[in-house]
């Protein structure tokens, strides 16, 4: 069951599917910059501003949990197609919510968008490139997930700069109406998967599609009809299962999502009463961004596993140091670089590494529901270690830090004996035990 590309796949289909992580990424960060005028503007308690920002993470667990099972059913694409409608419809029911319900609800479709895209976007970009560049395109979706998160940024500073502060915040939320609407006109423009057709017996479909990205088509057509149906089980996935709930597990107990909410909390918590929080974002995010786009650039040639092996040593090196300048309440002016160095490593590693393992662990038939499995740990470690960090730093504030530190430090020893090589293999070859390792990348 092999699937060869006669040449370079065009850099736009994966391009133009990545452009959900630019989305991803926006409506996660852009609410940063309205928390304020929502607390004004609809007269919020404590626990209203709560449940207002946290609507899009509600929305995020049950989009990343339920995308999997229509994925593989009406195919990765389709999907894709609604979930461009949703950050459209999001965007402009945000700005233009007249009360706090009907603001939850539309950032709560907005969640639902980032979830699935979560999901079916590393799907899809796997599903369409060639085995030895798979690493960088799905990297793609990382790298603009990264890349939404700092022009989120941007656009509220810019936005804040030029309208006044009670109209600004739905001015800021509008702002991704314009990139979600390309992505909708983009999607549209894209094939269905040749994989997904072919194991739903379109072959006709799949010739044409294939034919379009450059695909050779083999005896993959038949293969996948006879695949057509399958279901995710234990009994038959057991080993990419466990893969995906440990990279999405260890992915969460970095504590990357925990320390990125509440950076403004662990300076201040280290005595850095006027540092700028623009500032920390940006040179934070810089850090981030040109960490991942680093790590896109060697994924295919270095492999999946060094990265994650490197990546897991220096976030363990930089949470132990963070741990000891809360414990001994010295060398606070070497927090930043340690937050850098943690930044760089995790981008390096998990951030690059997480969607394109998950794409690729788990055989076409299941694809999506396996990524959704992965992608939904993901998330609801997420909300769990959000939710943990402040309780437990508030009796000390070194305590979480350690925590995260021993988790990289068991993820070294975990993907040493445990992860094998994806780098170079064909998502046929992977598919026929789930856990083939890479030998010689395929042609």
């Amino acid at each position: 069951m092999m699937i060869r590309q006669s040449g370079d796949l065009p850099v736009r289909f994966a391009a133009s599917a990545g452009l959900a992580g630019l989305l991803f990424g926006f409506d996660t960060a852009v609410i940063s910059g309205a928390t304020d005028s929502l607390r004004t503007a609809f007269a919020l308690s404590p626990t209203g501003l709560g449940l207002a920002v946290s609507a899009a993470l509600w929305g995020t667990l049950v989009g990343a949990t339920c995308a999997g099972g229509p994925g593989d059913r009406w195919g990765s694409r389709t999907l894709l197609i609604w979930i461009a409608a949703a950050y459209l419809l999001s965007a402009l029911a945000s700005a233009l919510a007249p009360d706090f319900w009907s603001f939850a609800l539309a950032r709560f479709i907005g969640g639902l968008a980032i979830g699935g895209s979560s999901v079916l976007a590393p799907v899809y970009i796997s599903e369409i490139s060639p085995a030895r560049r798979r690493g960088f395109l799905v990297g793609l979706f990382q790298f603009n997930i990264v890349a939404g998160i700092l022009l989120a940024y941007l656009s509220n500073f810019l936005i804040a700069a030029m309208l006044p502060e009670a109209v600004a915040w739905r001015w800021k939320l509008a702002a991704a109406a314009l990139p979600s609407l390309l992505f909708l006109i983009l999607m549209l423009d894209l094939p269905d998967s040749p994989h997904w057709l072919a194991n739903h017996g379109h072959l006709v479909r799949a010739r044409l599609a294939a034919a379009r990205l450059k695909i050779e088509a083999g005896d993959w057509m038949e293969t996948g009809q006879q695949e057509a149906g399958a279901r995710l089980s234990w009994r038959h996935h057991a080993r990419p299962i466990l893969l995906a709930l440990a990279i999405a597990t260890f992915n969460q107990l970095s504590g990357i999502n925990a320390i990125l909410y509440y950076i403004n909390d662990i300076f201040a918590a280290a005595g850095f009463s006027h540092f700028s929080a623009d500032m920390q974002a940006v040179a934070i995010g810089i850090a981030n961004l040109c960490a991942t786009l680093f790590a896109m650039t060697i994924i295919d040639s270095v492999g999946r596993r060094p990265l994650l092996l490197t990546g897991a040593a220096g976030t363990c090196l930089a949470l132990s140091g963070v741990t000891a300048i809360y414990a001994t309440g010295a060398g606070a002016g070497l927090l930043l670089p340690l937050l850098i160095l943690f930044i760089v490593s995790f981008a390096i590693s998990q951030g690059a590494v997480i969607w394109v393992y998950l794409s690729e662990i788990f055989p076409t038939p299941v694809r999506a529901r396996g990524q959704a499995l992965g992608s939904a740990t993901h998330w609801i470690l997420n909300a769990i270690i959000s939710f943990a960090f402040p309780v437990i730093a508030a009796r000390s504030h070194a305590l979480p830090f350690a925590v995260f530190a021993l988790a990289m430090a068991a993820q070294m020893l975990v993907v040493w004996f445990c992860f094998p090589e994806t780098r170079g293999v064909a998502l046929e070859e992977i598919d026929l035990d789930g856990h083939r390792t890479a030998t010689q990348p395929a042609h």
